[in-house]
């Protein structure tokens, strides 16, 4: 197992939101928690999780006080987001490679391949985007199944 993992929102949402919980998402943390594992993700990572979690308030899926449990949750997880110059232009050029619309999910990889760690995700559109072009790219359904 790598000393440093990359994670996208959509994972962490995973472990964050209580509808969404997942065993092989929390048994995967789990493992990194207990091997010492650094996670690490793009800058958007803290925009896009909180904002998810705010949403689902503003929605009333979750109440006034989920919502800040999710969020200190959150805050407890520990994601180190990266912040490189190199990284809006290796994101731009990863959408390109791959015929991709938009940059956002190419800023986690771009992260991965900078640090040279896979990258996890439960974006499954996403993983279908880059399948058989690059290794790096892991899918929590993927590890659900060994």
């Amino acid at each position: 197992m790598s000393s440093i993992v990359c994670v996208d929102a959509s994972l962490a949402i995973l472990w964050i939101l209580p509808s969404q919980q997942d065993d092989a998402a929390d048994a995967l943390r789990l493992e990194w928690v207990k091997s010492g594992a650094i996670m690490v993700s793009a800058p958007l990572f803290d925009t896009e999780v909180t904002s998810t979690l705010r949403m689902k308030v503003f929605q009333a899926v979750l109440n006034v006080a989920q919502g800040e449990q999710a969020y200190r949750f959150y805050l407890e997880l520990g994601v180190r987001c990266v912040n490189h110059s190199s990284l809006i232009r290796s994101a731009w050029d990863l959408a390109k490679e791959y015929h991709l619309p938009r940059t956002y999910d190419m800023q986690y990889l771009a992260v991965a391949e900078l640090l040279d760690c896979p990258f996890w995700t439960n974006d499954k559109r996403l993983v279908n985007s880059v399948q058989g072009k690059n290794e790096m790219v892991k899918w929590i359904g993927d590890y659900a199944r060994k």
